[in-house]
């Protein structure tokens, strides 16, 4: 009687172990199909209406002031790319931002907004009691975060009155000159005046010594 039952047993669980392989066959083959739905929403590009054309100036964040010098549309793995191609002439660099991406850009200010960035290089300096590695991260920051008026704002926070060397550090100097340069080429496109003019019209707003920054 015993051995009996016991076989009955192995036929119960060989029974059970049937059904469980089932269940792992039918949701492999899910998993499977879920993949395919996936691979095919990576191909679809998402489709983004175009907002800047061929010679408009833009600014992109990390590397100022640029023109747009064409539109293009390339295959990269079989997905079809609509981009800007994107002259940074300070810099002599040519980016090439997806158009999907262009929330990344922004348009130039306009010309009320320059006269604001004035009023900003005039004010007082507001400059934190804190150490000097954490305020140059913070200036780097904002430098990099394409708003010109936190831009002008690291300008008149760095500005020491002169073009002489002693009066700041290398990475203070360095830091100033990166978000001069920025500020400045934005004004001459607004303004549409020559470099030297933008210079004259920063330094005078800053109180600085009558001496061209010259880049070194």
């Amino acid at each position: 009687m015993g051995r009996k039952k016991i076989k009955k047993n192995k036929k119960k669980i060989k029974v059970k172990s049937k059904k469980i392989d089932k269940k792992v066959l039918s949701t492999s083959k899910g998993t499977s199909l879920d993949e395919k739905i996936e691979i095919k929403k990576i191909k679809k590009q998402p489709t983004e209406k175009k907002i800047y054309g061929v010679n408009d100036f833009v600014v992109y964040p990390k590397h100022g002031v640029g023109k747009i010098t064409a539109v293009e549309k390339a295959v990269i793995g079989d997905i079809d790319i609509n981009f800007y191609k994107v002259l940074i002439e300070r810099d002599k660099l040519t980016l090439t931002i997806p158009i999907n991406q262009q929330s990344n850009l922004r348009p130039v200010c306009s010309s009320h907004q320059v006269n604001k960035c004035i009023s900003i290089l005039k004010s007082k300096p507001k400059v934190k009691r804190t150490m000097w590695s954490r305020r140059a991260q913070e200036y780097e920051q904002k430098i990099n975060s394409g708003k010109i008026y936190e831009l002008a704002e690291v300008v008149r926070d760095l500005n020491k009155n002169s073009n002489t060397i002693a009066d700041q550090s290398y990475s203070e100097r360095q830091l100033f000159e990166k978000a001069y340069d920025r500020l400045e080429s934005e004004f001459e496109v607004v303004l549409k005046i020559s470099p030297d003019d933008v210079k004259k019209k920063m330094n005078k707003a800053l109180g600085r010594e009558d001496k061209i920054i010259e880049n070194q």
